[in-house]
């Protein structure tokens, strides 16, 4: 728990009391009442010095007693070194307390000895195998070690501006401007001049910070104003107009102490002194930890009152009208253990604090996700899928009290690092996952496409427009997992389009997708058409390209198009001619068998007469071809017989050729 007085007095206290019978002085009673109070600071000075004076041997019983209650002092100070020592030396005085073990295997959790919890965990759960403290326990140490290899794309640093020598927490906006955040202090500057009973530091004040003309915060003030008293102020939340505080207020009064929820107005950037907002008639209850919906409909909290699944649970009830609306938010969020500090950012969305799902140590940062109901689902029972969000965000210390900023960014509070079991503000980040395709738009000889749009639409309704570089070149921003459909287009040109997913991986990605547009005003070779030698009869090789020209003419069903064949020089000018006609009708009857209209083909054979002129394709296929060669006999026969047989072998081609544009059915 918490070493604040608002987050930890009058909660669920240790289930052991010392049991010292007659040795039991003034001084021991007077240490026994503020552990019972929750006053951990100022029970640990007085058991420490007990522990100090009783050090005879026929005293070890009893200094092992009182090096169990030091314990628990220091695990509820979230000093978890010092807690783990204290056991161990219960244990060595041979102690029987039933959750020694138990007690230490959390303080070595809590201090990242995970090993060493592990093996503390499972000691204990031979005695007590359906624990579910020690089974929670033992899971999260099993996963905190591939948490932190995993890691998150998470930045994390403690935010100095905000952070005095004593503790800072729970940060807040003041509303959708983020100019403003307040937070609690319990540094040398807060106006209560009573020291708390629990942390042994003054007891804490609201302070604010707003941001200069650069952005910038500046040195944080306490709110003046009869907002803070010396009592012991909280958490803090804000309507969405930031006109209302509604903050957590820890009040002793005698025994027992209780926190309650106290609200606060806003007039000329004065807050009111608060005043008491009643949420039952329980008196007995704690209730803490404000968050305020974005509609402004709901107060979120944490409380133990009876009713929830045990220690504190999170709560809702309806700011307007209260009544009937008190809602537990159910068994998947809340567990035996504690649940903390909500944070709503949508419907669907809510982050928390908790140990009692398996974490790092002590309460760890949890986001749970409303899951959608399936179609005829009428139970009332909401369904979430509750992540442990990872490290940096988590520690084995607490880590709690989310407020998010612009994006994937803000502050939380945190005890890492702290031997002291302080807590500090820490800011975080989610850089945006670079996530982009790029590519070129070409011609089908390689050269760029002058004016080439490219349009990318997404099934998650985004819709994306620009023009390609003079280079050809485009590229847009994407987003994970979305199925995205793009075209490509240019005037004198017919349109290539693309489909492909992003995939889910948390990181960085690049695609790459090239159109290559087919001109209009000039022939285009299909690639990969085959005949067996000296016949018209298509290889069974050739109709993947031929689909490919399927695709594309339905794709553009106002175009006619010329098929023609093209033989090398080897053979008759006569019979090359006819071979090659007859190719092409080759050609034409597989389109027409592939439901293309005879009226949209012209079969065309040239023969060798039509030699090909080479692109910068070409040449980067055949570096030995120059670009701009004609490819005639008479060049062909001046070149070596390999080159020769590869000058042939481009010669020997079908091409595509547009020559109407408005066919209609």
């Amino acid at each position: 728990m918490k070493r604040i007085l608002y987050l930890t007095v009058g909660l669920l206290m240790a289930s052991m009391v010392l049991s010292l019978g007659s040795c039991k002085g003034p001084k021991l009673k007077e240490a026994d009442e503020a552990y019972d109070r929750g006053e951990y600071y100022d029970a640990s000075v007085i058991y420490r010095k007990l522990y100090n004076y009783y050090k005879r041997k026929e005293d070890a019983w009893l200094r092992g007693e009182l090096a169990f209650q030091l314990g628990m002092c220091h695990l509820k100070l979230n000093q978890g070194n010092r807690a783990a020592a204290a056991f161990q030396n219960a244990i060595r005085y041979d102690y029987e307390g039933t959750t020694t073990l138990l007690r230490l295997a959390q303080s070595q959790q809590r201090d990242g000895q995970y090993a060493a919890a592990i093996k503390s965990y499972d000691e204990y759960l031979e005695a007590f195998p359906d624990d579910w403290e020690a089974l929670v326990g033992r899971r999260g140490c099993e996963l905190a070690p591939q948490w932190k290899e995993e890691g998150s794309r998470y930045i994390v640093k403690p935010f100095k501006m905000f952070n005095s020598r004593r503790a800072d927490y729970c940060p807040m906006y003041l509303d959708k401007n983020m100019e403003f955040i307040y937070y609690t202090s319990t540094n040398e500057k807060s106006t209560g001049e009573l020291r708390s009973e629990i942390t042994g530091t003054k007891k804490g004040d609201i302070y604010f910070s707003k941001k200069d003309e650069k952005g910038n915060w500046t040195r944080p003030e306490v709110v003046d104003g009869g907002l803070n008293t010396e009592h012991d102020e909280g958490a803090a939340a804000f309507s969405p107009d930031g006109s209302t505080m509604y903050l957590a207020r820890a009040v002793r009064q005698d025994w027992p102490t209780t926190v309650e929820i106290y609200t606060s107005t806003r007039s000329e950037a004065k807050w009111s002194a608060p005043q008491k907002f009643e949420i039952t008639a329980d008196t007995l209850s704690n209730y803490t930890d404000p968050f305020v919906s974005p509609d402004g409909h709901w107060l979120y909290f944490a409380s133990d009152m009876p009713g929830g699944q045990g220690g504190t649970d999170i709560w809702r009830i309806n700011i307007k009208d209260k009544h009937g609306t008190l809602e537990n938010l159910g068994p998947q969020i809340n567990t035996k253990g504690n649940e903390r500090f909500p944070n709503v950012r949508t419907d669907s969305l809510l982050y928390f604090s908790s140990d009692g799902h398996p974490g790092m140590g002590g309460l760890d940062l949890f986001l749970a996700t409303l899951q959608p109901r399936e179609e005829g689902d009428k139970t009332s029972m909401d369904r979430w899928v509750i992540e442990n969000m990872g490290v940096p965000m988590n520690s084995s210390a607490d880590d709690f009290g989310l407020t998010f900023g612009e994006g994937e960014s803000g502050f939380f509070s945190s005890n890492r690092g702290d031997a002291r079991g302080y807590d500090h503000i820490f800011s975080f980040i989610k850089p945006d996952l670079q996530v982009w395709i790029s590519g070129y738009v070409v011609d089908k000889d390689d050269e760029p496409v002058p004016n080439a749009v490219i349009r990318i639409v997404g099934s998650d309704g985004s819709n994306q427009k620009t023009a390609a570089r003079p280079d050809g070149s485009f590229s847009f921003d994407l987003q994970r997992g979305v199925k995205y459909a793009m075209l490509a287009s240019a005037e004198g040109y017919l349109n290539d389009r693309q489909e492909f997913e992003s995939d889910i991986a948390e990181e960085d990605a690049e695609y790459n997708v090239d159109f290559i547009l087919a001109a209009t005003f000039k022939a285009q070779v299909v690639e990969n058409i085959f005949y067996d030698f000296d016949k018209a009869v298509l290889r069974d090789e050739s109709k993947v390209a031929l689909d490919s020209m399927v695709l594309l003419l339905k794709e553009h069903p106002n175009i006619v198009v010329e098929m023609a064949s093209h033989t090398d020089r080897v053979g008759s000018e006569k019979y090359n001619q006819g071979l090659s006609q007859r190719r092409a009708q080759s050609v034409v009857d597989y389109l027409i068998e592939n439901g293309i209209p005879r009226e949209r083909l012209k079969p065309a054979g040239y023969g060798e007469s039509r030699p090909k002129t080479v692109t910068k394709r070409i040449h980067s296929q055949y570096p030995q071809f120059e670009e701009g060669v004609t490819l005639t006999e008479e060049f062909i026969k001046t070149l070596s017989k390999e080159d020769r047989e590869a000058a042939d072998q481009i010669n020997r081609r079908t091409e595509f050729q547009v020559i109407d544009t408005t066919y209609e059915y």
